[in-house]
């Protein structure tokens, strides 16, 4: 089935092809995507009796790992495409990245934000040459206005999760760890919409079968482990989190429900204390400054670490982008 095919269900046929267009998402995006570290900690290991692995995303450009889905689609773009430019909706990450991959393919790039984003993120996301238009609304709303923008001024919309050549990008994450740690017995990673984790789980169906791929939310804002839950995309009830680049409901009809449902191994909630303890950890045991979505994958492989006693497990830090004063704040 062709990658780009409207899709109802899941099956082996899809994923095979995602897998080969991750495949040379891997060897095409080279040198412009990072090959991040995959660091042991010693001190994380000690804590949770596990053998922890920090696959680094943090040391991304732009300091997320939105970079690499951002670079594979804006690579993809066919002349018209490149011509004309871009609309997305992002909180920041996203958008960050989106920008700096038109910026340098000289392709424009249009950002929808809502008014409570990150002024850091959207000051860095117009550092980068992108134009940002904010609305005062939610983020779901905001993806939605985007999409029909892009569709009015027939420009190319580009989701952060709800598009397979994004995904795809993502997915070279799961390829790495591969690469890095062949016998990794679980990844944790955090989800908001869904495309990293479903690029990283499909990667790794292929390389190493029965890795399992634990999604991570906090419990104030989990959008799309609800819906895995209900079956459907629902709307549900959020609630303010650290957790920020994962903060939002998904799109109707995303195509990462069903790829989730088919290859999730088990998903975990934690709170905004357990965010806060695990940026603590990181900043203790690696000196590193992460945001709140990294540390709810951090959180989550704490919170099962009874069930990967002696395992090796990878915890993908997915980003860095949090103001200071932010960050000092959660971890005093």
């Amino acid at each position: 089935m062709p990658l780009t095919a409207s899709l109802k269900q899941i099956d082996g046929s899809v994923l095979d092809a995602l897998y080969e267009s991750i495949t040379q998402a891997h060897s095409t995006l080279r040198p412009a995507v990072s090959i991040t570290p995959l660091e042991y900690s010693p001190g994380l290991s000690t804590i949770t009796g596990c053998q922890v692995l920090l696959k680094c995303e943090h040391l991304q450009h732009t300091g997320s790992f939105k970079f690499r889905g951002a670079s594979n689609k804006i690579r993809l773009l066919d002349e018209g495409g490149r011509q004309s430019g871009v609309i997305a909706a992002s909180s920041g990450n996203h958008g960050q990245a989106l920008a700096l991959a038109g910026q340098r393919a000289g392709v424009p790039v249009t950002v929808y934000t809502s008014t409570s984003a990150s002024a850091y993120k959207v000051q860095a996301m117009r550092a980068l040459g992108a134009q940002v238009i904010s609305l005062p609304t939610d983020p779901l709303s905001v993806e939605l206005e985007a999409a029909r923008q892009a569709q009015a001024q027939g420009k190319v919309f580009v989701s952060p999760y709800n598009d397979l050549q994004v995904i795809a990008g993502q997915g070279t994450i799961g390829i790495e760890l591969f690469e890095q740690a062949p016998d990794l017995d679980a990844v944790f990673v955090a989800v908001g919409g869904g495309g990293m984790i479903a690029g990283i789980a499909t990667a790794l169906r292929s390389l190493k079968p029965g890795t399992h791929i634990v999604g991570c939310w906090p419990e104030n804002d989990p959008a799309l482990q609800r819906s895995l839950e209900a079956g459907e995309i629902i709307d549900i009830d959020a609630q303010p989190t650290l957790s920020d680049g994962t903060a939002g409901g998904v799109e109707p009809g995303s195509i990462t429900l069903p790829l989730c449902q088919a290859l999730l191994s088990d998903t975990v909630l934690v709170n905004e204390g357990e965010i806060k303890s695990a940026m603590r950890d990181i900043a203790r045991h690696e000196r590193w400054i992460i945001e709140g979505a990294a540390a709810v994958a951090v959180a989550g492989m704490h919170k099962l670490a009874e069930r990967y006693q002696g395992k090796r497990v990878a915890v993908v830090l997915c980003g860095r982008n949090i103001v200071l004063e932010q960050f000092c704040q959660a971890i005093s």
